[in-house]
Parts: structure tokens; C-alpha cells; sequence
């Protein structure tokens, strides 16, 4: 059975932090999905860049209220989060921290006009979503990771 992956999309700012290894936790709003260790985040970088870029392995996988997953995260050192990332999760119900192990960069990354090109009505998520293993994405990042 292939592992899981998700498709989420983060500011630059914060993949720019991902991937030089700064950040070490990613935070989001619990919004239902459950992220599972060891499964693939597949990075789209919004903002100017609009573009699949890399990805990372989910670690430890923290789920909770915001105080309780800023807490056993933030609080941490060397965590890579300040005070910039708590508005984000705060005032949700559930927070969710992923744990970022085993960046990736591709060596060619697509850019939203050329996924729209492949997959017609193509949308990246507002937060994340799991890719399904038969949706045209899945293929395009299986053959992006073996570039």
C-alpha cells in the first residue's frame, strides 16, 4: 500500500522557512482531515510564486486545542515558530502541528498555470487536503519526486 499524501499550501515566507530547515513545525487549523506520521506533504507556495515546489515527511503529528499544540510546540526550542504563527491557530477549535522531517526541493516546479494547463479547473486547497492515489495530481508529483 502506497503511503499517504496531502497536498497543502503555505505562504513563501513560511516555505522558504520549511525548506532551509528553520521551521520545524507546521501548523494549521484542524480541519477534519487527520494528517498521519510518516506521510508525504506535497508544498504548494502560494502567494507570487503559485507553484508545487517540494515537499517533506510528517513526523509526530500534534492535535488539540491551540493553547495545547502552541505549547508543545512553540514553546520548544529551536522550533522554528514565533510569534507570527499564532494568530493562525488562534480561536479554532482543534490545532493540528506537523512536524517537518526529510525536506525536498524539486528540481522543476510547476507552476499553477501549468497544473490548470494539465488539469483543467485545477484549484489549490485554502489549507490542505489528502491526495487521492487516481487524481491526475498524485501522478504528476509521483513523477516530480523522481526527478
Amino acid at each position: 500500500m502506497s503511503e499517504k499524501m496531502y497536498l497543502m499550501s503555505v505562504k513563501p515566507k513560511f516555505a522558504y522557512q520549511i525548506f532551509t530547515g528553520k521551521k520545524k513545525y507546521e501548523l494549521r487549523r484542524h480541519i477534519g482531515v487527520e494528517i498521519e506520521e510518516c506521510s508525504t506533504i506535497v508544498l504548494y507556495v502560494s502567494g507570487k510564486v503559485k507553484a508545487l515546489m517540494g515537499e517533506f515527511q510528517a513526523g509526530n503529528v500534534i492535535v488539540g486545542s491551540p493553547v495545547y499544540v502552541w505549547e508543545k510546540t512553540a514553546c520548544q526550542p529551536n522550533s522554528g515558530l514565533d510569534e507570527d504563527d499564532w494568530p493562525y491557530i488562534e480561536g479554532s477549535k482543534l490545532a493540528m502541528a506537523i512536524e517537518i522531517l526529510k525536506t525536498k526541493i524539486y528540481r522543476r516546479p510547476i507552476s499553477l498555470a501549468e497544473l490548470k494547463n494539465i488539469i483543467p479547473g485545477f484549484m489549490p486547497p485554502l489549507s490542505y487536503r489528502e491526495l487521492n492515489m487516481c487524481e491526475p495530481l498524485y501522478f504528476i508529483v509521483e513523477k516530480l519526486r523522481k526527478l
